[in-house]
């Protein structure tokens, strides 16, 4: 038998060490995060009596010009009242500016000497900018974009009414992520001091 090299024991022990420093500064990191649903009916923050869904619910949404404009517009308050319409009186304000670009995706090389398109898509991209009804103050502004992809028959009407379909799907799609967002604005807005 042998006995343990005293070099390999030393820097074994400082290895150790670093680990066992590493552990518990990683663990002292983790102990300080909050994870929560960011629907829950929690409050946003310490000492606020209100919850993402209550603040979400009070939001009113400025009407829009064009009809897939009114879509995104449709959802959001389906999304934020959670079917209960818009607010009597509500506590924030919502600007919102939805654009469109519908363009052919694919071509195919059809019997003739023409290519005729035969896929395309809609992209749906929507700014915004939420203030607080009682101040006027902006809390957040913020953009989003979704594309939704159609296939373009041959007939000119069922090419049409594909279009408005891929139009509202991205608009419910547009919506969701649009939801997602405001609330993460406002669990941020409620997380710093006045």
């Amino acid at each position: 038998m042998s006995l343990p090299d005293r070099e390999k024991t030393g820097v074994s022990f400082l290895l150790r060490g670093i680990a066992l420093a590493g552990l518990i500064g990683s663990l002292a990191l983790v102990s300080a995060c909050t994870v929560r649903p960011l629907y829950s009916n929690a409050p946003l923050s310490t000492g606020s009596g209100a919850s993402a869904n209550s603040e979400l619910a009070s939001i009113a949404i400025k009407p829009v010009k064009t009809r897939y404009a009114q879509q995104v517009r449709n959802n959001l308050i389906f999304g934020f009242g959670r079917g209960a319409g818009e607010p009597a009186s509500p506590a924030y304000s919502l600007d919102l500016g939805v654009t469109e670009a519908v363009e052919s995706s694919a071509l195919v090389q059809v019997g003739t000497d023409q290519d005729e398109p035969t896929a395309g898509s809609v992209t749906l991209a929507a700014g915004y900018t939420l203030s607080d009804t009682a101040t006027g103050k902006v809390i957040a502004v913020g953009k989003r974009a979704i594309t939704s992809s159609f296939d373009r028959p041959r007939q000119e009407f069922a090419a049409y009414r594909a279009q408005i379909d891929a139009e509202n799907r991205a608009a419910r799609e547009l919506a969701e992520a649009l939801q997602l967002s405001i609330a993460q604005d406002l669990v941020r807005h409620g997380k710093t001091p006045g």
